[in-house]
């Protein structure tokens, strides 16, 4: 192997290399992807990188067959970085394909209704238990006042203070919410 003074390839030197490796690195870049297009592909790109790289190459590291062969396995590696990367963006979009506008409006309504149910659920757990047994009855289980004071065992009077205090404590809580404030409202 014929290298310049300061230990890297001459041109000489290289263009032997090529010739006596083509051949080796076709049928390690063919093992490894398969796709003989691609492997063609891929030795443009390991002997490209070796033309640029060659004035790096260090003959006091290893043989220039063992740093075109490294060179080699780079590029392979890089594919396959880029292969995935390929295949997660197709997977992210053949998933949004599979979804029509409908299908996004239907999912962007439960991710909202997950997020006001949460929302109420924190403010109906600040009611007394009395307000919120009241109001459960009334908003959720459609009873009447009269029907959801005879379910708690108390008077229609008692029913409807205790859901006005609780309609008064909903609103205050879910004033900055505003798809629950109007229920509220449509409730009171």
């Amino acid at each position: 192997t014929k290298t310049t003074s300061d230990g890297r390839l001459d041109r000489d030197t290289f263009t032997r290399l090529y010739r006596e490796n083509v051949e080796g690195i076709q049928r390690y870049l063919a093992r490894r992807v398969g796709d003989p297009f691609l492997a063609a592909d891929l030795m443009a790109e390991v002997f490209l990188a070796a033309i640029e790289s060659a004035t790096h190459f260090d003959a006091k590291r290893g043989t220039p067959r063992a740093w075109l062969f490294g060179i080699a396995k780079n590029v392979v590696a890089a594919e396959a970085r880029r292969n995935q990367r390929d295949q997660d963006v197709v997977r992210r979009i053949s998933g949004r394909a599979l979804v029509n506008d409908c299908d996004l409006a239907r999912m962007h309504e439960r991710i909202d209704a997950v997020r006001l149910s949460d929302t109420l659920d924190r403010a109906l757990d600040r009611l007394t238990p009395a307000e919120r047994e009241i109001f459960e009855l009334v908003a959720f289980d459609e009873l009447s006042v009269a029907e959801a004071a005879r379910v708690a065992k108390i008077r229609p009077t008692a029913a409807r203070v205790r859901l006005h205090r609780a309609r008064t404590r909903l609103k205050g809580e879910l004033a900055n919410t505003p798809p629950i404030a109007t229920t509220i409202r449509e409730l009171s």
